[in-house]
Parts: C-alpha cells; structure tokens; sequence
C-alpha cells in the first residue's frame, strides 16, 4: 500500500487466496499522457510488489514470486506464494522503512554519501536481474538534456497538463501528489524534475541540487524487465531509507522513445534499458519533515479469493 507509484496513480490491485497473493495492474489508472506504453505502470506495480515481501518477511513469510503468471491475463503481474520464515534483523530494519520512506524532491543538500552507502543500495538492483547504474558528475549533462527535453515539450502538451493537474496540486484526495509533497520548479540551469500542480512545498536550501543520481536499468526491454526493474527500485529506495537517505523518483523523459533512447546512448552507453531514475541525497535533521502522501482505502484495492472463506 505504501509503495511508490507514478504520480501517486497506485495502479494496483490484489487478490488474496489461500496461502498466496496476486497481484493485478490496473490499467484505468494508467495515466497514458505521462505514461503512454503503460511502463512506468508496470514499474510501479514491481515497486509494490517488492513492499509485499518485504512486508511479509518481516511478518515471518518467506514469499515465492511467480511473474506473469498468465500470458492470457496481461494484467496478472504476480503470483505470491507464502511459506513460514523465521524473519532476520534486516527483513525487520527494511520493512520498518516501508512507514518512513518518502519521496523528497526537495533540493539536497551538498552533505556527502558515504562510498560504501552508495555501493549498498546501488547493489540492491542486482537480485532483480536489474543495474543501478550511479551517474558521475562528467555525465550529468548528458542526464539533465533529455530531462529539460521533456519538462518543455510538457509545458505546451494540453493532454499532458490536463492529466497532470487531475493528479497533482491535491488537497484531501486519497490519490495523486498532494501540493504540500511539491517543491516550485528549478531555477534555469539546474538539473529539472518534474513540475507538478500548486506546489506549495518550501526547499530547504537555495543551494544547487547536490543529488546523486541512479539509473535503474536492465539488458532487457520486455514487460517481465519493467516488472524486475520495480522491485529493484523499492530495493533501492527501502535500503536508502534504512541508512538515512533521502530519495526521490524521476520518469519524465522516459515516457518518451527518443528520449529514453538518448539516455539510453548517452548515459547508458547502449548498454542496458532506462525504466526510472534515483535522486539520493542527505536531508539534514533541521529540515521540515515531509507529510505523508495518501493511499487508497484497502477494500479499493483488496479482493478475497473464496477459497479463503472456505478454509474459514
């Protein structure tokens, strides 16, 4: 429930059974302006995914993850089986970083990751067939191209800002990036992220952004590798919340071909496939803390297979 999604969309359901959950994509909150080919859907859907066993595991379930299970239901992204475990003392630490993890797109900072913190979560991807590829300062203007590509061919697209103020600038909604959780946009120069609707949250420095950045990627570009690439991500994000680190999540660009092709070529070197990228930064003590995003009710997203009620 707590998993990071695309403009807060939480295009997922689950269906829970005896001894297993699935989980579907749901393709009416696909927000086909921003994410047309339904891939940063599929990535938030892994996302969720990975906080499932993660939430599991700290519970004591060891989970069995069966991906796309049925080629004849292109919703059905998993299958779930659960199996007792004793849970370790990180299954605990990562899964106590499900309630403290949020998406800070505030400027960061110039505070130094420590190099093996970095290493840490960029390893994480590694166990989901995935990369998380740390973008060096020589490369960061290859990153930030593509990104001011994309942030200006939205700011004349009317689809684009009609489906962006429908699930940002929100006060009280269950749903979408609520205008307290969004910073003003960058000042010309800086490195952009998206701009969302009304946003009224306050930076906590004028300096430069002093984030690094992660591209989580993988040698692949099939829907299993967007579903794969998720669930690196909320590897990442949970392990960077564990050590102290401030995260949030970058799409933009990605929405487009030509674009993810250039950082694809430009960043990636060919190598390997963009799904979404990492800011990771240190967020001092005296900063504000940031509000919560809301989620939807659990019975929206929450369905109960019979036999559950029939091994009652």
């Amino acid at each position: 429930m707590r998993a990071p999604s695309v403009h807060n969309t939480q295009p997922w359901r689950w269906r829970i059974g005896h001894g297993r959950v699935d989980l579907f994509a749901d393709f009416g909150r696909q927000v086909t302006a921003t994410d047309p080919r339904a891939r940063a859907l599929t990535v938030s859907c892994g996302a969720a995914l990975h906080h499932l066993t993660v939430a599991f595991a700290m519970l004591g379930w060891h989970a069995v993850v069966e991906r796309l299970p049925d080629p004849a239901r292109p919703d059905h992204l998993a299958r779930v089986e659960l199996t007792p475990r004793s849970p370790s003392d990180h299954d605990i630490r990562l899964a106590a970083a499900i309630h403290v993890r949020r998406s800070d797109r505030r400027r960061f900072p110039d505070l130094p990751i420590p190099a093996r913190d970095l290493r840490t979560v960029s390893r994480c991807a590694s166990r989901f067939g995935a990369a998380a590829r740390h973008v060096p300062d020589m490369l960061l203007p290859e990153l930030a191209e593509p990104m001011r590509s994309a942030a200006a061919r939205h700011a004349v697209d009317g689809d684009y800002l009609a489906e962006l103020g429908e699930w940002s600038g929100c006060h009280g909604e269950l749903t979408g990036v609520p205008a307290h959780n969004a910073p003003a946009p960058r000042r010309p120069g800086e490195l952009p992220v998206r701009v969302f609707a009304d946003a009224q949250l306050s930076e906590y420095t004028d300096e430069p952004d002093a984030a690094h950045w992660l591209v989580v990627c993988t040698p692949r570009d099939i829907r299993l590798s967007q579903l794969r690439a998720g669930e690196a991500t909320s590897a990442i994000l949970l392990e960077a919340t564990r050590l102290g680190l401030a995260t949030s999540l970058q799409s933009e660009p990605l929405g487009m071909l030509d674009l993810r092709d250039q950082i694809r070529t430009t960043v990636l070197q060919e190598c390997a496939f963009p799904h979404v990228m990492v800011r990771l930064g240190v967020m001092p003590h005296a900063a504000a803390p940031l509000e919560s995003t809301p989620r939807r009710l659990v019975d929206d997203v929450i369905e109960y297979d019979e036999t559950v009620f029939a091994m009652a």
